[in-house]
């Protein structure tokens, strides 16, 4: 994990602008390298157990991170990944099952050479940005706030089934954890998902460092008011702009949260890796150089078939490979320009295992589908909808972000 993105980044910077557009020089991105290297030590002294994200397999020929927008093998960035034989964990390192991997979840996806049938993963890793008692809700707004994070509500969050009415279900004082995207411009969290965590013994809250006060053992992360001072061992290294995942005790002393453990938010991509990524730029020098989610880019090289019009808090989609800590891009394409494309709507397969054709509803995967729209049918009729059909749909989530509103059925062999 680059550990601090500003200082990279405008290294970067004078490497691509001191050149052409062209593929990056092994020396320069030798020194990102070892730049990199270096701070990822301090991050072993942020202590406290587990969080720490670690490395690729080295057995995986690619690197994959996006949304969970489909089941029938999780479906991330358009690519379907069979799960199946795949070690899955959480950010805190503990080992959890396929089934825990849910629509609307950031994953980090290890596999082989990803092919256009697929590809097999052989470990998927998934973690919240935030998880927290609620302060504030603005239900006209479509925004709530968790330990001091405003987070914002877009047409694609996911409500979990323990929130079945949606955002009306999230009351101030409610335990939720939140999957989602840093808007930079904004300092809001973009939900992908979000679900109840009532039983929560800890929080977590993951983003950057901010107000720093190393006499004081105190930092922020957006309005949070966080102490380090009781993490053992002690962190060598703090500093403004660090990304951080942190764990926290579920009582505030005098408005300020107590950390448990600090440690790396993200994993780093193993060199000469093939890495697909969508998600928001966190830090930004130029349309050469900046950063996705904490991931160094050098797009110096890149085709932009949308434009280079890229800025802070853009959603964008890289391609490319890593050499030497460094995302070095071959493509750049805007999210913005590609919305309601198929593989950017949410798509199941499956056989269906319960019907309601009063409500026109149906279950795949344990996702309730609703037919009740206009849908595209191939391959049969809406009176095919009965249990046991196999089907491939797709579409979006509904007012309450708990069902699949289908747009297009196709029935399946």
């Amino acid at each position: 994990m680059p550990l601090f993105e500003l200082p990279r980044l405008n290294l970067l910077a004078r490497t691509a602008a001191a050149r052409p557009r062209r593929a990056p020089s092994l020396a320069g991105l030798a020194g990102l390298a070892a730049l990199a290297a270096g701070l990822a030590l301090t991050v072993a002294g942020c202590g406290g157990g587990g969080g720490d994200a670690g490395q690729t397999l080295a057995s995986a020929s690619a690197f994959t991170e996006g949304t969970i927008t489909g089941y029938g093998s999780i479906i991330v960035n358009g690519v379907r990944f069979d799960e199946s034989g795949a070690a899955v964990s959480d950010d805190g390192g503990m080992q959890r099952s396929a089934s825990s991997l849910r629509l609307g979840m950031r994953v980090e996806v290890d596999s082989d050479k990803v092919a256009d049938a697929g590809a097999r993963a052989l470990a998927v890793r998934f973690g919240s940005r935030v998880l927290g008692p609620v302060s504030a809700v603005n239900v006209a707004g479509k925004t709530f706030t968790v330990l001091g994070q405003v987070v914002d509500l877009t047409d694609t969050t996911v409500f979990d089934d323990s929130l079945a009415a949606g955002l009306s279900a999230v009351a101030v004082g409610a335990v939720v954890e939140v999957h989602g995207l840093p808007d930079a411009a904004t300092g809001h969290l973009l939900a992908t998902r979000i679900e109840s965590a009532s039983g929560a013994t800890a929080y977590k809250l993951r983003g950057v460092v901010a107000a720093l006060d190393p006499a004081a053992k105190r930092f922020s992360i957006g309005a949070a008011v966080i102490s380090y001072a009781g993490v053992s061992p002690a962190p060598t290294a703090l500093a403004n702009g660090q990304a951080l995942r942190v764990t926290l005790a579920t009582a505030p002393v005098a408005g300020v949260w107590t950390a448990l453990s600090l440690g790396n938010p993200r994993v780093q991509p193993a060199n000469t890796m093939a890495v697909h990524v969508r998600g928001a730029i966190t830090a930004f020098s130029s349309s050469a150089a900046f950063s996705v989610d904490g991931l160094a880019v050098d797009a110096s090289g890149a085709s932009f078939p949308d434009g280079s019009a890229l800025a802070l808090g853009t959603q964008v989609e890289v391609k490319g490979t890593v050499q030497n800590g460094v995302l070095v891009a071959t493509q750049v394409s805007l999210e913005a320009q590609h919305k309601g494309e198929p593989d950017r709507r949410f798509e199941l397969h499956g056989a269906i295992t319960a019907v309601n054709t009063s409500a026109q509803t149906f279950i795949v995967r344990g996702i309730t589908v609703s037919y009740a729209g206009t849908v595209a049918y191939t391959g049969g009729t809406v009176a095919g909808l009965v249990v046991g059909a196999k089907v491939e749909v797709r579409g979006g989530v509904g007012s309450t972000r708990n069902q699949l509103l289908a747009t297009a059925i196709k029935f399946e062999g």
